[in-house]
């Protein structure tokens, strides 16, 4: 069993906009994320632990400025926490293991797909094509990525 944690090395490899974000609850300019407009098949993980977070089967346009998502690939690695900075109630979402701030889920998703949109920071997330997924260790998710 694959293990994911954060470690003092994980957190030193970060540059300053991806601390900030999964460290100090940052959020990156809309429409500025390398994985905003992001096609290719594989997986999302999270950056400092490398726990598997999103699917590219799931990403989906939005609109909003931000990767989004209408589930996560491992429900048991996304911890919802209610959050009332900035003057509203929204729900954050972090990683479980590696405790990183990803972004918020709002109830406006694609309703055929549950109705969730899962708005997370490109800066939060390390993509793995589905070629590598098996040489990265993630080969277990392979079917949770489209074919293309």
């Amino acid at each position: 069993m694959k293990r994911y944690d954060k470690s003092p090395e994980a957190i030193a490899r970060l540059n300053d906009e991806q601390y900030h974000i999964t460290q100090e609850n940052g959020t990156e300019r809309a429409g500025t994320g390398e994985y905003l407009d992001n096609k290719e098949p594989g997986i999302y993980v999270d950056i400092v632990s490398g726990e598997p977070l999103f699917a590219s089967s799931d990403k989906y346009e939005s609109g909003c400025g931000w990767p989004s998502f209408t589930k996560p690939i491992e429900p048991a690695h996304i911890n919802e926490l209610t959050d009332t900075s900035h003057g509203m109630v929204r729900t954050e979402v972090r990683s479980t293991h590696g405790d990183s701030h990803l972004g918020h889920v709002f109830p406006d998703g694609p309703r055929e797909q549950g109705g969730l949109r899962y708005c997370i920071n490109s800066a939060s997330l390390r993509f793995i094509h589905r070629d590598e997924m098996e040489a990265e260790g993630y080969g277990e998710y392979l079917n949770q990525v489209e074919e293309v």
